[in-house]
């Protein structure tokens, strides 16, 4: 199954460190972040897992939820938390999906035979509210996320979300965004009345909404 961007996310139940959830019940009308782990106990993973739990304020005040995967049994899960809070100084604070049947990894298209026939690759879904895709980045198993850049895109994709702006290469939140091209002049200066700066009719720099 390949998911495509402004599909519904699909819904499953699982069993996580937490208790039993069904995942469209267990977002409400808070955005999500679901990623996925090749497997417990490496190194990569351990170090990933423990800087969620370190950024988890961050997601906290975007109103996101996090919730990981591993094709992992739950006891190896909770083990595995141990080792986890031991070695990075973060204790887990969040959900961790035991997918030993890999039915959520084949939901959404979490194994990538050409890399692995049974493991996850890093894979990372954002979910809006209206429980849509809203960004997908798929990772190899050798290559650590980057989490402070998935926090920026958040912020982008809430911002966007909102107004009608776009946000430029690099962006970082308080900086300067784009005008929409489909935004008409008029139609700008009713959004904007302060101005913004036009260095081609396509590209309107205006600050950044509050």
């Amino acid at each position: 199954m390949t998911l495509q961007l402004g599909d519904i996310a699909p819904d499953f139940e699982a069993q996580t460190t937490e208790g039993t959830l069904r995942f469209h019940d267990w977002l409400g009308t808070s955005w999500g972040v679901l990623f996925s782990h090749p497997k417990d106990f490496t190194p990569v993973c351990t170090t990933e897992l423990a800087e969620v739990a370190r950024l988890k304020p961050e997601f906290d005040k975007r109103d996101v939820k996090v919730i990981g995967l591993s094709v992992d049994p739950l006891a190896d899960h909770r083990a595995w938390a141990g080792d986890i809070a031991e070695t990075q100084g973060h204790a887990l604070n969040f959900p961790l999906i035991a997918d030993s049947e890999r039915r959520i990894a084949g939901l959404y298209g979490m194994i990538h035979p050409n890399a692995s026939d049974t493991l996850t690759v890093r894979s990372v879904f954002v979910v809006g509210p209206d429980k849509k895709l809203k960004l997908t980045i798929t990772y190899p198993a050798s290559t650590g996320r980057n989490f402070a850049e998935i926090l920026r895109a958040i912020d982008s994709l809430q911002l966007t979300a909102k107004h009608s702006v776009a946000t430029p290469v690099n962006w970082q939140h308080g900086e300067d965004v784009i005008i929409a091209p489909s935004l008409s002049d008029a139609e700008a200066a009713k959004r904007f009345p302060a101005g913004w700066k036009t260095l081609k009719p396509y590209l309107r720099l205006v600050a950044q909404p509050r």
